[in-house]
């Protein structure tokens, strides 16, 4: 066949088109970049890496990066965050698992990537914690804090203060939480000392306790607060943050004593409105409002109970509009469907929560993460069990969970631990 000199023309041109907004043959463009977490790797398999896909927007469809997988830096990766803006990739490796220690060594830390053209992730430093077993990681909304958080603390250590001294509620153990400013340009991680405490020698400590065995730690959209779940005791505890100087200052409000039979997970909505708690043995969402002042109140109604069909809730994420909220169950008691699933609820103005028609919905075996898409239309949820993630199409009317188009599950290197996306960006 033979094109016109218009024609060549015209050709180029979307051939440019094409390529700039990184638009692919069989579908749509890359909306986004798709980083999943894969532990230590089993009977030889490759582990401690991050499989890396490209999303297409028009299907949902997942495509892998080049190089991908990309060595996590360390060992045991079980949390990470993209600064916003898309940028930058952090990644917590909690340590002590696997072979490959990797530059963050066994002890584990927080690898840095800068992320290139077509997503491409290319290593920059590592930051050790200042506690131990990190198990969480989150940036503030500005791009400005990341904040980790630590299973133990390294209070009752030499020069520093007594754990019951230190801790909340006097707990003989405690986490703590690790911040760091971030560099914008270079993604450099510089530490922020605790100012309101000092230890037996008159330093700044270098971490902020929180209660004991906390899991997971989320902020408020406005970067106000950041409130930790903690496993050890069934609470909630809440630091104020100082947007200026990445300080956290304990609130006047008491930690949250839940009465969870076992916290499992725990997100904050996108409009700041609520709060919602998964209990992993009493198989349950508890739901609360997020006061101005960070106080949390239990949501009139109470708990809401897990689908008869469903158990064990694992985690749990509310789509970008505060309509939908998505509970990820590692097990079921439906025939049908016996081990893992979706338990899917629609949101209602006052933050209560209506289960919806056709839920619970399919999953992959041992869901323990989930994620929106830069262009709210799909969710991907990563599945411990059979190494994989799985993608849905969201409809955005009834919030209801279809499979895509194509491809609904893609491979992952090893057991896959989380997952993040970030924003297609060209360089």
């Amino acid at each position: 066949m033979k094109f016109s000199h218009i024609g060549r023309i015209a050709l180029a041109l979307v051939s440019s088109l094409a390529l700039g907004l990184g638009m692919t043959a069989c579908g749509g463009y890359t909306v986004g970049y798709v980083y999943i977490l894969n532990g230590p790797g089993a009977n030889n398999a490759a582990g401690n890496v991050i499989t890396g896909y490209k999303q297409d927007n028009l299907t949902g469809n997942l495509a892998p990066i080049v190089r991908s997988p990309f060595s996590s830096g360390g060992s045991n990766p079980v949390s990470a965050a993209v600064m916003p803006g898309g940028r930058f990739l952090f990644v917590l490796n909690q340590g002590a698992g696997g072979t490959g220690t990797g530059i963050c060594g066994s002890s584990g830390g927080v690898s840095v990537f800068s992320i290139g053209g077509d997503g491409v992730l290319n290593f920059q430093n590592c930051y050790a914690t200042q506690g131990s077993t990190p198990v969480w990681l989150t940036t503030d909304t500005s791009g400005k804090y990341l904040y980790i958080l630590d299973q133990v603390a390294p209070c009752g250590g030499t020069g520093q203060p007594t754990c019951t001294t230190l801790c909340p509620q006097g707990a003989s153990t405690c986490g703590d939480i690790t911040a760091f400013s971030i560099d914008g340009g270079t993604g450099q991680l510089t530490l922020v000392t605790n100012a309101q405490v000092k230890n037996s020698g008159g330093t700044q400590l270098t971490y902020f306790p929180v209660g004991p065995k906390p899991i997971m730690m989320r902020m408020m959209p406005s970067n106000s607060y950041i409130f930790v779940a903690d496993q050890g005791d069934s609470t909630v505890f809440p630091y104020a943050v100082n947007s200026n100087t990445g300080q956290l200052t304990q609130t006047q409000n008491s930690t949250l004593s839940t009465g969870a039979q076992e916290i499992t997970s725990i997100t904050v909505s996108p409009n700041g409105s609520y709060l919602y708690i998964t209990d992993g043995t009493g198989n349950k969402l508890l739901p609360y409002t997020v006061g101005p002042n960070g106080a949390l109140q239990s949501l009139a109604g109470g708990a809401v109970a897990n689908d008869p069909a469903a158990s064990n809730p694992s985690y749990v994420v509310v789509d970008s509009q505060t309509q939908f909220l998505y509970m990820m169950n590692q097990n079921s008691t439906n025939v049908n469907n016996a081990n893992s699933s979706i338990t899917a609820y629609n949101i209602t103005s006052n933050g209560q929560l209506q289960e919806m028609n056709g839920s619970p919905f399919s999953s992959g075996s041992g869901p323990n993460c989930a994620v929106e898409d830069p262009s709210n239309q799909y969710l991907y949820v990563s599945n411990f069990n059979d190494k994989t993630v799985t993608g849905y199409i969201i409809n955005r009317a009834y919030g209801t969970l279809a499979p895509l188009n194509r491809a609904t599950k893609f491979d992952t290197t090893s057991n896959p631990t989380c997952l993040v996306i970030s924003q297609y960006t060209s360089a």
